[in-house]
């Protein structure tokens, strides 16, 4: 699964510490969603969202393969 949350944290100008932060994981998986090593629980997903005010599917990209 790709997504853009690299790319909506830069936009924002905030480090992956404070976007960890903010939605109480640690840093290590900020860099893990953004690099596509980690897909997140569903729960998580939504506070992505709801914290970028957008819907899921605008982040989070379903590739079938």
């Amino acid at each position: 699964m790709k997504n853009t949350l690299e790319e909506l944290r830069k936009v924002r100008g905030i480090s992956q510490e404070e976007l960890g932060e903010a939605l109480e994981v640690s840093r290590q998986t900020i860099n893990s969603l953004e690099n596509g090593r980690y897909n997140p629980s569903i729960l998580l997903a939504f506070r992505i969202a709801h914290y970028f005010g957008m819907k899921i599917e605008e982040i989070f990209l379903y590739e079938e393969k």
